[in-house]
């Protein structure tokens, strides 16, 4: 089976992506437009949710096609939970938030994700990379080349951070964590389209050769700040 990469128009029905070894869903949800994730294996059928936003009819619906290991949560702010409480109990799957964020959930998780920790559904294994910054408990997940960045990491810039140390935590983590992935990787975030990380990085070089405010932080874009 080849891999076919598919665009960003999400109105179609059917995969955002499909290859040999990984069947993608992406489900722009909610009043924050927020995004969702069904990662599924093609072989056997079982799958893992990324993120739970309000409005998750359609990520209900594609769920029941398969068999759900485990829904993990990019980081505990309210829009990526909005869903919490219709999507988890009709999955009966257990559920994973890193160990900052674990406060904002509304029931304890089972899973305490930690740095390094590897999920797997069938022949997907999915590594948590903790991500400070925009939220203490931020994680992304990485498995091949496909990288979902929660509010971590966006095109054109990082999420948004509430303090300047709070966005140089941010930047820390995207430069010395995510950075050192492969280039050829392609993003996912938390709300609106893909990426790809070597245009992050090219972007980021740009915004790191300028100088900058100590005090710098909240919405910050690569390119014009």
């Amino acid at each position: 089976m080849e891999e076919t990469h598919l665009d960003n128009d999400t109105s179609r029905p059917g995969p955002h992506y499909a290859g040999p070894d990984l069947t993608l869903y992406k489900f722009p949800s909610g009043p924050y437009n927020n995004n969702a994730y069904l990662l599924v294996c093609p072989q056997t059928n079982r799958s893992i949710v990324i993120d739970t936003p309000g409005e998750a009819d359609d990520l209900i619906e594609a769920t029941k096609r398969t068999q759900v290991q485990a829904v993990l949560i990019t980081h505990g702010h309210f829009d990526h939970l909005m869903g919490y409480q219709d999507v988890v109990p009709e999955l009966g799957a257990h559920v994973g938030i890193g160990s900052g964020d674990i406060g904002d959930m509304p029931s304890p998780p089972q899973i305490v994700v930690r740095d390094g920790d590897e999920f797997t559904a069938g022949t997907i294994k999915l590594t948590a990379i903790a991500t400070p910054g925009h939220t203490p408990g931020s994680t992304c997940f990485i498995v091949g080349s496909h990288l979902f960045t929660g509010d971590t990491l966006f095109p054109g810039g990082p999420g948004k951070s509430g303090s300047p140390g709070a966005f140089k935590q941010l930047v820390q983590s995207i430069t010395s964590r995510l950075f050192l992935l492969d280039g050829a990787s392609t993003f996912y975030p938390g709300h609106g389209a893909d990426g790809l990380l070597k245009d992050a990085k090219n972007e980021y070089a740009t915004f790191a050769a300028r100088p900058h405010a100590s005090d710098l932080h909240g919405d910050v874009t690569w390119l014009e700040s």
